[in-house]
Formats: C-alpha cells, sequence, structure tokens
C-alpha cells in the first residue's frame, strides 16, 4: 500500500526542482542578455556592411518549400537515398522528390557523395542550424 506522506514528499520534490530549474533557467537568460546584445550588435554591423542580399535569394528560396524542409529533416535523421525518402507520406512520387532533391543540392544544400545517395554537406549542416534555430526563438 502507498504511504500518503510519501506521495505528498515525491510531489513536493517534483514541485521544487521545477521551481528550481525555470530559477536556473531564469538566470541564465539573464547572463545571456548582455552577450545577447552584443552578438545582436555585431550582427547588426556586418548586415550594414553587406551591400548586395539578392545573391543568396535562391538559396534561402531553396528552404521556402515544406516538401524540401522535410526531405532535409529526413536526411538528417538518415533516410538518406529516393527509395527511403519514398517512404515518407507527403512527399509525393519519386520523380517529385528527385526535382526537389535537384534543387536543394543545386543551391548548395545537398550533395550526392555517391550514386543514389544524398546527404547535406558538412559546411551547411550548421548553417541550416542557424537558420532553423532562429526562426524557432
Amino acid at each position: 500500500m502507498e504511504d500518503p506522506v510519501d506521495n505528498r514528499l515525491a510531489e513536493l520534490e517534483r514541485r521544487i526542482a521545477a521551481l528550481e530549474s525555470t530559477a536556473t533557467h531564469s538566470q541564465q537568460q539573464r547572463g545571456r542578455g548582455a552577450k545577447g546584445q552584443g552578438e545582436a550588435a555585431r550582427a547588426l554591423r556586418e548586415l550594414r556592411a553587406r551591400d548586395d542580399w539578392s545573391g543568396v535569394a535562391p538559396t534561402l528560396a531553396a528552404l521556402g518549400s515544406p516538401i524540401r524542409l522535410t526531405l532535409l529533416r529526413e536526411i538528417v535523421h538518415g533516410r538518406t537515398t529516393v527509395s527511403a525518402l519514398s517512404q515518407v507520406d507527403g512527399l509525393g512520387t519519386s520523380g517529385q522528390i528527385y526535382h526537389h532533391l535537384r534543387h536543394l543540392t543545386a543551391e548548395g544544400w545537398l550533395h550526392n557523395p555517391s550514386r543514389g545517395v544524398f546527404e547535406i554537406p558538412a559546411a551547411r549542416i550548421a548553417a541550416l542550424h542557424a537558420i532553423l534555430a532562429a526562426l524557432d526563438d
């Protein structure tokens, strides 16, 4: 038989842990505030120094398709062939998948290390992560 005192104690411990976690997160956020402002100021200077933004439009546009983002997500999770990608609901036919893979490859988001296999180039992994993380905020 469960002891009601033990149950109440366990619930109090869970609540305290949740409160401590929230307090720690708030302290970390306050500490990041100054750092975040410094990073934002640096980024703003770099953006102002960049004269032509039009050159990146096709590269960013390639990410503007939900199907292409799903393809990238699935490739990150190890589905690197059209055969494997064809098993994902909503991606369409193999011909449609190839169309999107060609577009992602043309814009540098994917490469073919071997026939029929697609990977995200190492240089683009951090960029993709940064883009997605920035949009989550």
